[in-house]
């Protein structure tokens, strides 16, 4: 006679514990699932001042260089950069432009009288200092199958030099053999990366404990190498001990010398 109110009580509490899942384990199942608190609500994005009309102003210009064809340099067979002597390429642009302070050919004088003193291979190569092209590096960045060139250029040697800027430039080969310069960028650089098909720049930002870290990617419509993303770092924090000094190794255990002179230290 009382079996009817005992199911009725057991589809009672099924349904509670649909509903309330962590009053499940006073159904008498201790071995079931358990809630894991309540589901915030998610929020969309809200858009600030929505009868505000919009800027109308155009994008700005791209931030690469434009591409420019290289002077005086012939061309190459089979669009093959490693052909090309990268010091003569470098000379070859500052006598296009020997007074050249800003813009993408834009250096220091005292650089641009550097590298044109620089020895050409099988020379001595002995001078007061080091030239300022640095060891090329190649690269397909383009996706042609072909490599590109990358060159970096010192702006300031020695320890007087401000804030390391450096000239980062890449050349590719047209079908035709001529070399064309698709990217040169100047700036203040802690290290250049390449990751895939772009070049990574990691500069200071303007924030103090922060990194700017930029990636440069070809562009098929503008012909050309363009900042395409850029990401603020923080600065690794190096781990020293709070006087500045690192710290010092624990000790891997007991010593295995036998020791002479007297002990000094306390336990």
């Amino acid at each position: 006679m009382n079996s009817f109110p005992l199911r009725a009580a057991a589809v009672a509490c099924a349904l509670g514990a649909l509903a309330l899942l962590p009053l499940l384990a006073g159904c008498g199942d201790t071995g079931g699932l358990s809630a894991a608190g309540a589901t915030p609500t998610a929020h969309g994005p809200v858009h600030l001042w929505p009868e505000r009309k919009g800027a109308s102003v155009p994008p700005a210009d791209p931030g690469g260089a434009p591409p420019e064809y290289v002077k005086g340099i012939p061309p190459v067979k089979d669009q093959d950069v490693h052909a090309v002597d990268p010091l003569a390429l470098v000379q070859a642009e500052l006598r296009a432009r020997p007074y050249a302070d800003v813009g993408p050919d834009g250096m220091p004088r005292q650089t641009a009288a550097a590298i044109l003193a620089c020895p050409q291979d099988g020379e001595d190569g002995q001078g007061d200092t080091e030239c300022p092209v640095l060891k090329p590096y190649y690269r397909d960045l383009t996706g042609n199958g072909k490599d590109e060139l990358i060159i970096g250029i010192e702006l300031g040697t020695g320890p007087d030099a401000p804030e390391r800027e450096m000239s980062v430039r890449v050349y590719t080969a047209d079908p035709d053999g001529r070399l064309n310069r698709i990217m040169a960028t100047t700036q203040s650089v802690i290290t250049v990366e390449l990751a895939g098909r772009d070049v990574v720049l990691r500069v200071p930002s303007g924030n103090n404990g922060y990194e700017l870290i930029t990636a440069w990617s070809w562009d098929e419509k503008q012909l050309t190498m363009l900042p395409t993303r850029e990401q603020i770092v923080r600065v690794p924090v190096n781990p020293q001990a709070p006087s500045g000094k690192p710290r010092s190794p624990r000790p891997a255990g007991p010593g295995s010398g036998a020791g002479t002179g007297p002990g000094t230290g306390s336990p």
